[in-house]
């Protein structure tokens, strides 16, 4: 690790990197929704409250329907979130992330961070065309590659 790349940009190689950056595509051809990964090396605050700051940041927000999902995972810290935009809150059932959470838990207990996280995000995608279905007008409005911070 270079002396300016935080353990978060360390955390995948390239090709666990590009497997993932893949999911997320693959998983936005059958939704209109948004998928974003954020890798952070600590949270100073809880997952949850870093990962909606982190939502605003990256201006997931800014999506035509509001069905933006970020997924933040803190390395260090070993805690994740799931949080979604307004358009999707509005509709999805409570705990609609939860089966989801709870896979990604499992495989990041084995150390499985790629797994969980390509499986996490099919799932994302899979859930989400319930609601917001592809159409062949969409637009990929925000950027599929893992933002860190």
């Amino acid at each position: 690790m270079s002396w300016f790349q935080t353990a978060a940009e360390n955390f995948f190689t390239d090709e666990e990197g590009y497997e993932i950056v893949a999911a997320i595509k693959e998983a936005e051809k059958n939704t209109s929704g948004e998928i974003r990964l954020h890798l952070a090396t600590r949270s100073k605050k809880p997952p949850i409250e870093e990962a909606w700051e982190m939502f605003g940041e990256l201006h997931m927000h800014q999506t035509i329907q509001r069905n933006g999902v970020l997924i933040y995972l803190s390395v260090k810290d070993h805690k994740f979130a799931i949080v979604a935009d307004k358009g999707i809150n509005e509709v999805v059932p409570a705990g609609f992330w939860d089966d989801i959470a709870q896979h990604m838990s499992t495989n990041f207990k084995a150390k499985q961070f790629v797994k969980g996280l390509a499986e996490g995000i099919q799932k994302v995608g899979e859930k989400l065309k319930e609601f917001f279905p592809y159409q062949e007008d969409d637009e990929n409005e925000l950027p599929d590659e893992i933002s860190f911070g």
